[in-house]
């Protein structure tokens, strides 16, 4: 396992390259696109 924050991405322990920007490439070669959640930095406040 290995995160390198500085450059943006984590290798996990199964072997799957996980980035910072949700994308993930498996290792047999399968992309997973980046899936950010809709109104992801958008910061709520508590009234």
């Amino acid at each position: 396992m290995a995160h390198h924050p500085e450059q943006g991405w984590s290798l996990l322990c199964n072997g799957v390259l996980l980035f910072e920007d949700t994308g993930e490439l498996l290792p047999d070669g399968q992309i997973i696109a980046p899936h950010r959640p809709l109104g992801a930095g958008k910061v709520m406040t508590a009234a």
